[in-house]
């Protein structure tokens, strides 16, 4: 699917390298991808680490682009509009990865209708991503296989059939990782304040976190059944997941969840 795209990226900032490198690693020629970003240092960097070509602007970036990626924080992209409009070839497939700025708004403002949004998240950086991505009615079959195929380079990628997923997307993957380390630090304070040192708590937490995510996802069964094979009756999971429960978890986390999604849907109408 990406054998002889160019691929360039306005923005080089923590998501465009590891998007970058899992390109790279998937196959990808590196003097295939170009960078274009407003640190001219950084530039250097990714050039020197990974072979990939500096722009020297963003419309050229744009101009050269079979598949372009918009990897830049949502409020600075009305200043990138001049670069990118009436620089397209009328080919490129844009994939954007601003959190809340939709369909519509990157439509108009690169003046080209094939476009992606995506919403990825942070483990990203260590290839463990989760995307979620859409795209509008003028991207062809073969450019949906292209931008899967960039998206999943880094984790996994699962195409969603309306935008409205994609605010629902980030408030669990996209802004999920926030709520898995909140739930980490606690659980590593308690280990610390029952006597355990902060390095023996935090390996304890790390695996038995990651075994479980791993044992859950590898596993057909549902997650509550996996949940009872834990707890025998009157034992030490029972009472855990009972003062849990007595504290609201299931309802503390639903709020968090509902409310990241409320402010997605904000800064989309705004």
């Amino acid at each position: 699917m990406l054998e002889n795209v160019n691929i360039a990226f306005i923005g080089a900032g923590n998501m465009a390298e590891p998007m970058i490198a899992g390109l790279i690693q998937k196959g990808v020629e590196p003097n295939l991808i170009s960078v274009s970003d407003i640190r001219n240092e950084r530039l250097l960097e990714l050039e020197g680490k990974y072979g990939v070509r500096p722009a020297a602007n963003n419309s050229i970036a744009a101009a050269e682009a079979d598949i372009l990626v918009i990897a830049i924080k949502p409020q600075y992209f009305d200043a990138l509009v001049p670069d990118i409009q009436g620089n397209l070839s009328e080919e490129c497939l844009v994939i954007s990865i601003m959190a809340g700025t939709t369909l519509e708004t990157l439509v108009a403002g690169t003046g080209h209708a094939a476009v992606v949004r995506s919403m990825p998240n942070t483990p990203a950086q260590i290839g463990m991503g989760m995307t979620m991505w859409t795209a509008t009615s003028a991207v062809a079959s073969h450019q949906r296989d292209q931008a899967q195929a960039v998206l999943s380079s880094f984790g996994r990628a699962v195409f969603a059939s309306g935008e409205h997923y994609l605010d629902m997307s980030t408030a669990i993957n996209g802004s999920g990782p926030g709520y898995v380390f909140l739930m980490l630090e606690a659980m590593i304070d308690a280990g610390v304040q029952m006597g355990f040192t902060r390095p023996v708590a935090k390996e304890l937490v790390l695996q038995t976190v990651i075994g479980s995510a791993t044992y859950a996802q590898q596993s057909d069964m549902h997650l509550a059944q996996l949940r009872n094979n834990v707890t025998s009756p009157g034992g030490t999971t029972a009472a855990g997941l009972a003062a849990l429960e007595a504290g609201g978890i299931r309802t503390v986390l639903s709020d968090g969840i509902w409310a990241a999604y409320k402010r997605s849907v904000e800064l989309g109408d705004g």
